[in-house]
């Protein structure tokens, strides 16, 4: 459970719910118990906090009914919860996880920090605990106006050590109005009007840096019958004598805040020149492509090499950890990875001309966001330049967008006898291994991350045992990492995270879409992942009524949605277009698969799969005989493995007419397209053709497959 003081008060859950206390004595004791700071506070001090000159007549009893109440509100949100407001003579404490305490924390880290720049980034998370006035609903309680008073302080003495540090960074031009500000909301604290004066002399400002020490002065002498305090004067002189060691220092040289790649990159050598080219001239590139491709690895490699190009440092920043949609959170990450104010405007202002290399790693799940704070930052710090990874595109004026792609068989196979052999030293691929191996590497569509998982299993399992059993590759690859964010460490976490975001209707047509086998095209995908109606002419006991939602109580798509869908799709990296076909990689389409056996539609949407690819064959057949079979033999050419699918559903689905009728209409094409040998068993089936009227009034194949 966590308390938060420095604002309104707030109680919260482990689990994020906010925590009610009733009634506003209970509040009172609770915030003066907070005020204690993990000390006892006396139970006078508490009572006289609470009832002020005129006690109950039980004083300590109604004290220990407050207490119990207290207790049970933080208990009935948390099961033992109670336990954190303990009795302790001569009184009670609160001992819990305080904002108060992350932000003393987090000061006490950066005045022990090394450089200039760690500093500053631990100063701005002190900072960004702060949501308002300390103890901002009891500013009338003698113990809580004590606490805030003393928060309060540090507060003060934290902004002046930020800036002081900003100011050593080079941001004077870009804090003057901030300090301004300050100074005038406290026009007795020295350290302000000092940090001000340096920020205005700094910009070439002398004139107004003098007037600031002039005004302070008259203040202090008019008010407190004092001057100015020796530092504050040494200041003014130096000033004055436009001394040399107020210019602005030397900013240390910016590192490169990236991690350093333990493994070699293999297989992009080509995509890694291209990006490092685009850099050239493109201030954001964004790295798109399917989960566990390699975007992540690519950027990182490319800022490693570009590092040394930007004076204002190389960073990356992993986004993986923020929740969806967390807007604010993604311009605080980025300000703690810069060390910066925690917005937009301080971030840019703050990044000023210098040229600065930023890595947004993982931003699919934050786009917008990520998409407003990137165009604003842009606009507002001419040196800066972006690399986002993402499995969609920003969507942000100037945005160069490149696909990773999956590594070709050479790339794949290198990889993963790479990463065996650091598995297990003494790992060799062997001839006997090979074939294997490739049979691995193509299975797994050449994605990065899955032939590592697999070259580690290899090293239990042996090549060939890895190979025969990809068929359950979930469960097989499941072994991930320990390191790394989370949705990398297995091959289901790389696709779950890919899948959490879709939308209800998205995610029909993805796992309805696994059922082809070779990829579809449009109409393919509009018949099968739409509850379909019948083709006219056709018998529409084939198809199921449209019913108003989906067997997981989504409403149930129209064919017209699915085009939509799928070009989203096709956005986010689930799914591939090529010409005028669409395919998932073997892994999505087996992750797909799940999904549909646990939306308990499986069998249903593979019937629609199985009459739709019989309806086309039949379409086809009613052509066998007329000059139109050419473009007919080409329409089913690029459709072979669905046919053969489309027979095994049917089958699988007992449904032996339909099956039937499938065999049936393609004996014709199988003769045609020189392809005799790869016809299934034939099966006895009515005969059609392009003469007979029965063909064209039973399939209309104009208006139902374009023919």
């Amino acid at each position: 459970m966590r308390f938060a003081v420095l604002g309104p008060l707030e109680v919260t859950a482990d689990d994020g719910r906010a925590v009610r206390v009733p009634e506003l004595k209970v509040r009172v004791l609770l915030a003066c118990l907070l005020a204690g700071d993990g000390r006892a506070v006396p139970a006078g001090r508490l009572i006289e906090n609470l009832w002020g000159p005129e006690p109950p007549g039980n004083p300590l009893g109604a004290l220990r009914a407050k207490v119990s109440q207290l207790r049970r509100a933080l208990d009935d949100a948390e099961p033992g919860a109670r336990e954190l407001v303990a009795t302790r003579s001569p009184g009670y404490l609160v001992d819990g996880d305080t904002d108060a305490r992350r932000f003393l924390e987090a000061v006490g880290r950066a005045r022990s920090a090394g450089g200039p720049r760690e500093r500053a980034a631990l100063l701005n998370e002190a900072l960004s605990w702060w949501r308002g006035p300390a103890f901002a609903d009891f500013p009338d309680e003698p113990l809580a106006r004590w606490a805030a008073a003393r928060l309060e302080e540090q507060r003060l003495a934290a902004l002046e050590d930020y800036a002081d540090v900003r100011l050593d960074l080079g941001q004077d031009a870009s804090q003057v109005a901030e300090l301004a500000e300050l100074a005038a909301q406290h026009p007795m604290r020295e350290r302000f009007h000092g940090l001000l004066m340096r920020a205005l002399y700094r910009s070439g400002r002398q004139a107004e840096a003098l007037e600031v020490y002039r005004a302070l002065g008259d203040r202090m002498r008019d008010e407190l019958g004092l001057d100015p305090g020796p530092e504050l004067t040494a200041l003014h002189r130096a000033i004055l004598e436009q001394s040399p060691g107020l210019g602005r220092p030397p900013i240390p040289p910016a590192p490169a805040r990236l991690p350093r790649p333990l493994t070699e990159l293999v297989g992009r050598d080509d995509p890694l020149a291209e990006l490092v080219a685009l850099l050239g001239g493109a201030r954001l590139v964004t790295l798109t492509g399917s989960a566990g491709v390699g975007k992540s690895r690519l950027a990182l490699a490319a800022a490693h090499r570009l590092a040394g190009d930007f004076s204002g440092g190389a960073y990356l920043v992993e986004l993986s950890s923020l929740t969806t949609g967390s807007g604010p959170d993604v311009a605080g990450t980025v300000a703690t990875a810069l060390g910066v104010p925690g917005d937009g405007a301080g971030i840019g202002s703050a990044l000023g001309p210098r040229r600065t290399l930023l890595v947004l790693d993982n931003c699919e799940h934050v786009v917008e966001p990520v998409a407003e704070l990137v165009e604003r930052l842009l606009h507002a710090g001419p040196g800066l330049s972006v690399i986002a990874t993402s499995r969609e595109p920003l969507g942000v004026s100037g945005e160069v967008v490149r696909e990773v792609p999956p590594l070709d068989a050479v790339a794949a196979m290198r990889l993963f006898a790479a990463r065996a052999a650091d598995a297990q030293p003494e790992f060799t691929l062997t001839a006997a291994d090979a074939d294997a191996a490739e049979v691995i590497c193509r299975r797994l569509d050449g994605i990065p991350l899955a032939l590592e998982l697999a070259a580690a299993r290899a090293r239990s399992l042996g090549v060939r045992a890895l190979a025969a059993r990809l068929d359950d590759r979930f469960r097989l690859l499941s072994a991930g990492r320990r390191s790394g964010p989370a949705h990398q460490r297995t091959l289901r976490a790389a696709l779950d995270w890919s899948w959490d975001p879709l939308t209800d209707p998205e995610r029909v047509v993805l796992r309805r879409l696994a059922v082809h086998v070779g990829g579809c095209t449009l109409e393919a995908a509009e018949r099968v992942c739409a509850a379909p109606g019948p083709v006219p002419g056709t018998p529409s006991s084939e198809y199921e009524p449209a019913a108003g939602s989906d067997a997981t109580g989504v409403a149930e798509l129209a064919s017209g949605e699915v085009a939509d869908l799928l070009a989203r799709l096709v956005d986010r990296s689930l799914v591939v277009r090529s010409g005028d076909r669409y395919r998932l990689l073997e892994s999505v389409a087996a992750y797909g698969l799940e999904r549909l056996r646990e939306a308990g539609e499986h069998d249903r949407v593979l019937r629609w799969y199985a009459t739709y690819y019989t309806q086309l064959a039949e379409c086809a057949e009613s052509y066998r005989s007329g000059p139109a079979r050419h473009r007919w033999i080409r329409r089913l050419d690029p459709e072979v493995a669905n046919l053969r699918g489309a027979l095994e559903a049917a089958v699988s689905l007992g449904d032996t007419p339909l099956a039937a009728r499938l065999t049936g209409s393609l004996g014709w094409y199988w003769t045609q397209a020189g392809r005799p040998a790869e016809a299934p068993h034939p099966t006895p089936l009515r005969t059609a053709s392009a003469e007979d009227p029965r063909a064209a009034d039973e399939c209309h194949p104009v208006t139902a497959f374009g023919g």
